[in-house]
């Protein structure tokens, strides 16, 4: 379960739970239930108490359910992309890979069943595999205790790291109080007619679900990321974006939402990425959900007052391209509709 076990069994209940109808209550439990039978049966494979009329046959079943269930996601999503979650990011599967460990698994499996002896005459102890199975399902609880519903909701309010602000992207505010009310309303109506002028140059404004962590991210041209500290495909893609940040005064601000998986790296993801920018850290089950289902990491969207006008996100034919955003950012608002 790497690179840590909460954030693999997390992954599994988002990416393969979740979609199979799992409310959030009853997938955390069934998760780890789950993958304690499966670490159980790993380590009775290694005994002779029931291995041929139990253990195995077992095995091969779970194995057979894993192939029925993969075989759909890969009939309505694809299986040539995403990664499947067996193994966390350890070991990134696509579904259809997946499929192919575990009929080879089978196969070795149904060979080990051929050869082994009978042995109806053996006499076979269950306390055994009732400790195994009960002690491999109490050790996940330990390594990924559930969290409960107030550690996994979004907050509402969030002090930014101011430390991590890219000033060169800050704007002031130039705007002076007016001393009398005849200059207010001489303001007031100029402003409107600005508006006015400027309607066909930029969208109107729109809720973009965003705003809990950036109040001002409804405001203007927006870069919006989501990333992982320890992915190196969210570190190349903010690289990307540092570069096309320096050769472009214009370039939308960017903000970045990052996981809350190895939160300490995020000033070694800064200090390779080559500049700092406004960040929220985000528990894993929300961020995935944020994200998207059926999305990966490296994520990043263009928005416009809260308008998405790109989303790129994964590392196959949706990842982020550099080029691409280029041209897209350089476009004015008539060629976005």
């Amino acid at each position: 379960m790497y690179p840590s076990p909460y954030f693999a069994i997390s992954t599994f209940e988002v990416k393969q739970l979740y979609p199979l109808g799992f409310s959030e209550s009853i997938a955390p439990w069934f998760s780890r239930i789950l993958i304690g039978i499966e670490m159980a049966l790993g380590i009775l494979i290694l005994q002779n108490n029931y291995l041929k009329k139990v253990i195995i046959p077992a095995t091969i079943t779970l194995l057979i359910v894993f192939i029925i269930h993969l075989s759909y996601e890969t009939f309505i999503n694809g299986g040539n992309s995403g990664n499947c979650g067996c193994f966390g990011e350890l070991i990134p599967m696509t579904p259809i890979e997946a499929i192919i460990k575990n009929f080879i698994a089978i196969i070795i499996l149904g060979l080990i069943l051929f050869m082994l002896p009978k042995d109806n005459t053996q006499i076979h102890k269950i306390w055994p595999i009732n400790l195994i199975t009960l002690v491999s399902i109490l050790i996940i609880f330990i390594l990924a205790p559930i969290k409960s519903a107030s550690e996994l909701a979004l907050p509402t309010e969030i002090v930014t790291n101011t430390t991590s602000i890219d000033t060169s992207t800050t704007k002031k505010d130039s705007i002076k109080e007016q001393i009398t009310i005849q200059d207010s309303i001489i303001k007031n109506s100029e402003k409107k007619k600005e508006e006015k002028g400027k309607t066909t140059n930029e969208p109107l404004k729109k809720k973009s679900g965003y705003t809990q962590f950036f109040s001002k991210i409804d405001n203007g041209r927006k870069t919006l990321c989501f990333f992982v500290p320890g992915c190196d495909h969210c570190r190349q893609a903010a690289k990307e974006l540092t570069e096309l940040k320096r050769t472009n005064k214009n370039f939308p601000e960017i903000l970045v939402l990052f996981m809350n998986e190895e939160p300490e790296k995020i000033p070694d993801f800064f200090k390779e990425t080559g500049a700092e920018y406004p960040y929220k850290i985000i528990e894993i089950i929300p961020f995935w959900k944020l994200l998207g289902t059926g999305k990966d990491t490296p994520g990043v969207k263009y928005l416009w007052n809260g308008n998405e006008y790109k989303y790129y996100f994964g590392i196959n034919e949706n990842q982020f391209n550099p080029k691409d955003y280029q041209e897209l950012i350089n476009k004015p608002f008539t060629q976005l509709k």
